[in-house]
């Protein structure tokens, strides 16, 4: 996956990247020990859904203040301090006995990788000559971290729940080291910004559309990662081979098959496929067709979910603003912040019927598909892709291009 250009930021591209790497991992090394955390904590469902519910929140909100930052102190000054926040969160959320303080620590664990992720596709689109290898490059990073990222939670698990994130903490002190020693910020300094230009962007109705899509599958996405650990009711080691195996598929739909059938039907309509592939997986789910069918369910669902998350950054940055720091900030506002209460949500039903989660996710992913189908053509139009229904919208039916040309143009 090397580029065939010449790329003289070389060494700092790919300290970011391994840094997203990281990153990824932290979020997905919680699935396997939860159950392990509230038994021994003492902690019901919805409490210890906190760790996802808590973690995600800070994280959305911070994400457009970490945006602003980087007009004044710069791209490497944020990544950096997102990066350290996480590795003192980490360690710290090891020596902790109540989950009050856990749920704490992953809301400051949620700011140090709001502070990451506002800055780390933007500073290596800003250092990269060939814009494509970057963005797989981040790509695989993203896949590999929800692949790993429950195997580490599993296999250490085993020994205790508090070893995963002691290793995480580790795994980012050395992600700081790499950060402080071998990024530096673009030569052109990135011009302030202001809170107004972040939400005028929701303005644009195609942007819009796409937002309201990603609200409704980012909620789904984490009552799939942050219930069904608990739904399963596996052991921590089998529980994180199976989110490793999930995890896997979403590496799959991310890196293999989501550009694939994007360069073939549209990136707009790639979404649309797996949009649809998320919501039977959850009804799939619901109706609870035993343990083994449900994980075999789990991984589809995983699949469909990294073709989504595959198409659903070049689809915001095409999308969006020119600026791309206003479109990350408030793409993730949605991204995040509509998934914070999922989990917790989730948590919340389970007593009253274990599969009454994935209901709820399913009736709310209906929502998106609605829109999908109603505003699909709106997206489409924009980055010049047609849409199966265009024959039924004349602007739609106007627009010249392929798929192949508006992804390059994204």
């Amino acid at each position: 996956m090397a580029s065939t250009r010449d790329e003289p930021n070389r060494t700092a591209i790919y300290s970011t990247a391994l840094t997203a790497f990281f990153a990824i991992a932290g979020i997905a090394v919680v699935d396997p020990i939860l159950p392990v955390i509230g038994a021994e904590i003492g902690a019901s469902t919805w409490q210890i859904e906190l760790l996802f519910t808590a973690y995600i929140a800070v994280m959305a909100i911070g994400m457009i203040p970490a945006v602003l930052a980087t007009g004044r102190f710069g791209y490497k000054k944020i990544l950096v301090t997102g990066v350290g926040t996480v590795a003192v969160a980490a360690v710290l959320a090891a020596l902790s006995t109540t989950i009050g303080q856990l749920a704490a620590l992953r809301g400051l664990w949620g700011l140090g990788n709001a502070m990451f992720f506002a800055t780390a596709m933007v500073l290596l689109v800003s250092l990269a000559n060939d814009r494509a290898w970057v963005v797989e490059l981040f790509e695989t990073c993203v896949g590999l971290g929800f692949a790993v990222g429950p195997l580490i939670g599993g296999l250490l698990g085993g020994i205790s729940w508090r070893v995963p994130f002691f290793v995480c903490g580790l795994f980012m002190v050395v992600a700081l080291v790499v950060s402080v020693t071998r990024l530096k910020d673009p030569e052109v300094r990135p011009a302030p910004l202001h809170v107004g230009q972040v939400f005028r962007l929701f303005r644009k109705p195609g942007f819009l559309a796409l937002s309201v899509v990603t609200a409704t599958y980012n909620f789904c996405f984490f009552i799939v990662l942050g219930y069904t650990p608990v739904f399963l009711g596996l052991d921590v080691i089998p529980l994180g081979l199976v989110f490793t195996a999930w995890g896997i598929g979403l590496a799959v739909g991310i890196l293999v098959v989501g550009h694939r059938m994007a360069h073939r039907i549209g990136g707009v309509q790639t979404l649309g496929v797996a949009v649809v592939g998320v919501l039977l997986a959850l009804v799939l789910l619901a109706l609870d067709l035993g343990t083994a069918w449900s994980v075999v369910v789990l991984v589809l669902a995983g699949v469909c979910m990294g073709i989504a998350n595959a198409n659903l950054t070049d689809l915001s940055l095409a999308l969006g603003d020119p600026d791309r720091r206003v479109t990350t900030g408030a793409f993730n506002l949605v991204r995040w912040g509509f998934a914070a209460p999922a989990p917790v949500i989730a948590g919340l039903l389970a007593p009253s019927s274990a599969t009454a989660p994935f209901w709820v996710g399913a009736a709310i992913l209906v929502v998106g598909v609605v829109t999908f189908l109603a505003f699909g053509h709106r997206m489409a139009a924009d980055i010049g892709e047609r849409v199966l229904w265009s024959r039924w919208n004349r602007r739609a039916r106007a627009v010249e291009g392929t798929p192949e040309e508006a992804l390059g143009e994204a």
